[in-house]
């Protein structure tokens, strides 16, 4: 008979005596089940005394989270929180240096309990804490310890980051502006920095004018790995708390000191490989830097505006400056204005007359004129050879020069996301970006000569410009998910992908959709599906089985906390722990906590996620909500809840969980296998049909014969 769902059966420990293997009813008081393992070991004062996990970050037991109990855990009896506290607020204030430095220590492995943190703060302890470091009498790993304690008691939102004191700010920002400093405090105090930073406004103005971006750039150029990320993190966390202007002029700086080249050739192409938190700061930091983009994207043309009508001027003299030259005075005003209307027309704008016009639509608006400047000026020959060459031939033949730059720098800022908030989890980003300046207007120089290039192949009328334009923009998407390093990588792949090449990339996909039509293989498809959803099921199970590490997100963007999940061979629990970062795939036996799948009741996914909606107050993010799913065990109130590193992971789970349910599989990736497995199955079958019609009808049965004499007698060759 099982045990009732309110009974767990625990061990508990205690240093120096035979541990206790009790049944803890979860509906007990915890104070009434301390005083019974007290008195099993005969010890007064069971107040002072409170239960933690023997193993992983050793919380303390109370009456919230007392029902994450599971079966067969391990439990220490141990100093209650308020009495460790008491004692850590008295070790800190010591005049021993010993005593002080170990209970700054232990200070530091418990501040992460938010039931320790609670107590610990109740007594003013963090003021202990804001003296020893604006004393400034401490250093080595006494002032590291007291950072760190400082810092996981700061990650329980219990106290305000507009709470510290001017003096306590500018000690941290000379640990990070000193040279001389161990690189374990100097990673801390940027760590205490970017954290400040988002929480008010006035907090980024002290850090941004005390911690300028030259120091930031020196710790970027250090080999601690670890000290180049958290100086990025800072970084980071200054560029999304400034205003507009304040962001141009950061960018403006690190333009002038290279910091994409050296991020190009010391980061991207270091010997060590990039983790996932500098992926996505390198994510950030190109979104931020294209985003600059968006105020021209979005800004129409102004005819009365004198310079922007320049600009569109200096196209037509930089294309027909021959034809140009002519003295003002050969031509009268109507004969000028006509000639400038037939330039215009040949440059390929719509409204030859106005060509202001064809600016006025945002987005992409000025950006498209800035574009074509650029690609004027700094590319004169090329820009020249298109204009003319196109000049050249028939009228309905000619590759308009001013509606493809308008298109395609559409296309582009669709591609790059310019105008788009920054994801708060994704880490793609193009190595080539950082390995140039002016990256935009770039690769704008080298899509419009492929423009050019894949009209010509085409064969193209002004009818197919949309087509033409939609072949660009599969060459562009598809090149840049191969993520070349250099633009001239670029350039050479994406002109290499021509128009035949794209024909024939679109064909062979089209022939791995096709499927046959015909009746009996629409019924052979039909008989296949159970034994190929079998298939993917235990494909699925195999998968949660072999396990994925997951990471914590919490509400300050940070992503360093990871944890492992996996299935039990028999099927029959899943396991999970913390892990530390490095740890690609951790033994079963080293993740501390279990559910059992018999105990799972439901799984949820994105909104219904009881960790998004906690989030819900702020800014929804929506890759957040797509990788969300939880598993509802026990009773409803206890979910495990889950963050997915990737849509493919989150569709393996979550089909993964369905089958231990006994639920259908609903992700989309479910149906992508089974159409994949299907396809192949039935080409397989169908491989001697090939070149055969299939007839709808099965054939006739014909007429049984007359008589059945034709059989063969065995029993006389038996004889």
């Amino acid at each position: 008979m099982p045990p009732p769902k309110d009974v767990v059966k625990i061990a508990i420990q205690m240093v120096g005596a035979i541990p206790q293997l009790i049944e803890l009813q979860q509906t007990k008081p915890l104070a009434s089940v301390l005083k019974d393992v007290c008195d099993a070991w005969s010890l007064p004062n069971a107040e002072r005394y409170a239960l933690q996990y023997a193993d992983g970050r050793q919380t303390y037991i109370t009456e919230s989270n007392r029902r994450d109990i599971k079966n067969g855990s391990i439990l220490r009896l141990t100093t209650s929180p308020d009495q460790e506290a008491e004692q850590l607020y008295i070790g800190i204030q010591s005049k021993n240096v010993d005593v002080k430095t170990d209970s700054l220590k232990k200070l530091a492995s418990l501040s992460h309990d938010v039931t320790f943190a609670q107590e610990f703060i109740s007594r003013n302890g963090l003021k202990q804490i804001y003296s020893i470091v604006e004393e400034g009498n401490d250093t080595g790993e006494m002032l590291a310890h007291t950072l760190k304690a400082f810092t996981e008691l700061m990650e329980h939102d219990f106290v305000s980051w507009e709470n510290l004191s001017t003096v306590f700010i500018k000690k941290i920002v000379s640990y990070v502006n000193m040279n001389a400093v161990d690189a374990s405090i100097q990673q801390l105090s940027l760590s205490i920095l970017e954290n400040m930073v988002p929480t008010s406004r006035l907090l980024f103005e002290v850090v941004k004018k005390e911690v300028t971006l030259d120091r930031l750039l020196t710790h970027l150029q250090v080999t601690n790995a670890q000290l180049q990320l958290k100086a990025m993190a800072l970084l980071i966390a200054l560029l999304l708390s400034a205003t507009d202007i304040e962001r141009r002029d950061m960018m403006d700086y690190l333009r002038e000191k290279n910091i994409r080249q050296f991020i190009h050739k010391n980061i991207i192409h270091s010997s060590e490989p990039l983790g996932d938190e500098m992926a996505h700061y390198l994510y950030v930091l190109q979104s931020v830097s294209l985003n600059l983009c968006e105020h021209r994207m979005k800004m129409s043309m102004d005819p009365y505006s004198q310079e922007q009508r320049d600009l569109l001027q200096s196209l037509r003299q930089a294309a027909f400056e021959s034809e140009s030259e002519a003295p003002a005075g050969t031509f009268s005003t109507e004969r000028r204005r006509s000639l400038c209307a037939k330039e215009f027309r040949k440059l390929g704008f719509l409204n030859n007359s106005n060509p202001a016009e064809d600016l006025r639509r945002a987005p992409p608006g000025l950006l498209a004129l800035d574009n074509m400047v650029y690609f004027s000026r700094n590319t004169p020959n090329a820009y020249s050879r298109f204009i003319l060459e196109n000049s050249s031939r028939e009228d309905k033949h000619e590759c308009p020069f001013a509606r493809s730059s308008i298109q395609l720098t559409l296309i582009l800022c669709e591609i790059l996301h310019i105008g788009e908030p920054c994801s708060e989890t994704a880490q793609a980003f193009y190595p080539m970006f950082f390995g140039q300046d002016h990256f935009f207007q770039e690769l704008f120089c080298i899509c419009i000569q492929l423009v050019n290039k894949t009209w010509k192949e085409m064969r193209a009328t002004q009818e197919d410009f949309d087509k033409v334009m939609q072949v660009v923009r599969e060459q562009i998407t598809r090149t840049l998910s191969l993520k070349p390093t250099s633009l001239e990588l670029f350039k050479t792949r994406v002109n290499a992908l021509n128009y035949s090449e794209i024909l024939k990339l679109r064909q062979t996909e089209r022939l791995h959709q096709e499927e046959t039509l015909a009746v009996p293989v629409l019924e052979l498809r039909e008989k296949l599906k159970p034994e190929l959803l079998e298939l993917i099921r235990q494909q699925r199970l195999l998968h949660l089985c072999e396990g994925t590490l997951f990471r914590k997100i919490s509400s300050r963007r940070r992503q360093d906390k990871l944890w492992y999940c996996r299935l039990s061979p028999n099927h029959k629990v899943l396991h999970y722990g913390d892990v530390e970062e490095g740890v690609q795939s951790p033994p079963i036996e080293s993740l501390t906590e279990k559910i059992p799948v018999a105990d799972m009741k439901m799984l949820l996914v994105g909104k219904e996620c009881p960790h998004t909606k906690e989030k819900s107050s702020g800014k929804q993010n929506k890759d957040v909500l797509e990788l969300a799913f939880s598993i509802v065990h026990d009773v409803e109130e206890y979910c495990l809840n889950f963050i997915a590193p990737t849509r493919y992971e989150f569709c393996l789970w979550t089909d993964g969980l369905n089958v231990l349910l006994g639920k259908e599989m609903t992700s989309e990736r479910t149906q992508t296998d089974l159409d994949v497995l299907l396809s192949m199955e039935l080409k397989l079958r169908l491989l001697d049909l090939e070149n055969i019609s299939i007839p709808d009808k099965p054939p006739p049965i014909p007429k049984p014969p007359s008589n059945l004499n034709f059989c063969y007698d065995f029993s006389h060759a038996e004889q």
